[in-house]
This record gives structure tokens, sequence and C-alpha cells, in this order.
């Protein structure tokens, strides 16, 4: 049966949806033979799949892994960076940073911190990075000043970023001090920086942005102790079980090549 080429190579777990369509863009895979294009069609059964010239067989692939990781400041949410920083895959044991096709699901940028799940499940991060999705995040965020009530309410009831306003967010003030202020903020959005550009356009930048939760899934919880910054755990099967209820899996629209 045919799948589009970038769904099979997510199923598999060698990469994301969005990872695998870049792999092709650079003409990194092939198959028969034959540079591969996006949108193109495959019956696994038949046709032989390679990426960057190494078959690619259904068998080799790996068991689905799902993982939280505590990001620390410093670390990019790549699998790999051309300025050469070091990286979210960095942080797990040597076993795992090659052949299992474990990359992060969305981004914290490179300042911040917190939660971010990592996954070779390529279906899951289409499934949750998806905009359609509604799956909410925890933010604990310092910003300068002290933003006044009316300014929480604004933000909170959505802001025009590159001429489209963001969803309605909660926006809860937590503790002020001389010139800073402790935010709680929940999105059910993640556009690019999307915290960190309204509180500049506002008035009251980020000082520091540390991701406490995304749905349920926290960094420390009931029955696991802290998860401290750098390290990883496996997701609970009622953690998997909370995912795998709320995602949309919206079909792959890809324009024609």
């Amino acid at each position: 049966m045919e799948e589009r080429l970038q769904k099979i190579l997510a199923q598999w777990g060698i990469a994301s949806r969005r990872e695998a369509e870049e792999m092709m863009r650079q003409s990194r895979v092939c198959v028969n033979g034959v540079v591969a294009h996006l949108g193109q069609k495959v019956d696994p059964s038949q046709d032989k799949i390679s990426i960057d010239g190494q078959p690619v067989l259904a068998e080799q692939r790996p068991s689905k892994m799902y993982l939280l990781l505590h990001k620390p400041a410093g670390i990019v949410s790549t699998c790999h960076d051309p300025q050469g920083r070091p990286t979210v895959l960095d942080l797990l044991p040597s076993e795992l940073r090659t052949g299992w096709g474990i990359h992060p699901v969305g981004r914290l940028d490179v300042d911040s911190t917190g939660a971010l799940i990592l996954t070779n499940d390529g279906e899951l991060t289409y499934g949750l990075t998806h905009p359609s999705h509604s799956i909410t995040k925890t933010y604990r965020v310092v910003v300068q000043g002290r933003p006044p009530a009316t300014v929480l309410k604004k933000w909170s009831q959505g802001i025009v970023l590159e001429g489209r306003i963001t969803r309605h967010a909660q926006v809860r003030l937590i503790e002020t001090y001389i010139n800073q202020s402790w935010l709680e903020i929940v999105l059910q959005e993640g556009r690019n920086r999307q915290i960190r550009r309204i509180a500049e356009q506002l008035g009251y930048p980020v000082i520091k942005l540390h991701r406490t939760a995304i749905g349920l899934i926290q960094l420390k919880t009931s029955t696991t102790a802290f998860l401290p910054s750098g390290k990883y755990r496996h997701l609970s099967e009622d953690e998997m079980s909370f995912l795998n209820k709320q995602i949309i899996r919206t079909p792959i629209q890809t324009k024609p090549s």
C-alpha cells in the first residue's frame, strides 16, 4: 500500500515529518536509486528507500521512545546545530544519540529552560506540533517592570503578531519585586518566541522563561521526584494516554513540487 514518503519515515521513527521533508529538500532521500521529491508516494513492501546512500528497512526501525527532558539554558532544541552549539541530544546517553531517530517535539529557544518532550514517534510529533492542537503549555516568566492588570488582561485576550491575533491565554501575576515581576502564562499555541515577542511589544521584556508543564506532563509530579536540569525521564503510561487523547491527527497537506 502506498503512503507519502515523509509519513513512512515518521512511522518508522527515522525522523519527524518535517525533518523528513527537509531531508528530501536536501536530496538526501532516494527511492529505488532516484532522488525523492516532496509528496512522493511509495510502497515500502516493494520500493527501496535510502538516506545518505544507506538503505532504510522497516524491520530495522527502533522501538518507540518517549522522554521528558528538563532543558537547561544554552542548549538548542534541535538534533544538529550549524553553529556547533550543544543540542538536546547531547544531554542523552551516547547510546540514544544515534540510531534511534529521537528528536525534540517543538522547541524552547536557546535561552529558555524547562519541559521538552523527545521522541522517535514521528506521527506523535506531527500531531503535537500541528497548529490545530490545543495542548496547553505552562510557563513561569520573569519580566522587567511591573505590568498592571490592564496589560495582563490585554495579553490574555490576544495580541496581534505578524498580522494575526494570538489565541486567548491565561496570564496571572505571581509576585512583584522592585523592578521585576513573576508571571504564570498558559498558552494553547506555540508561535516562534511568542511570549518574548509579546512581552517586548507590551514594554515588559522577558528576563527568564521556564516551561513547567506540557498539559498534565510536569517536571515534578505526585509520583516522581523533581526532574533536575539537564536530566530526562521516560513518560508514564498515564502521560502517554493523555497525549494520545489530546492530539489531533490531521492529514498532512503537501503542496505539489
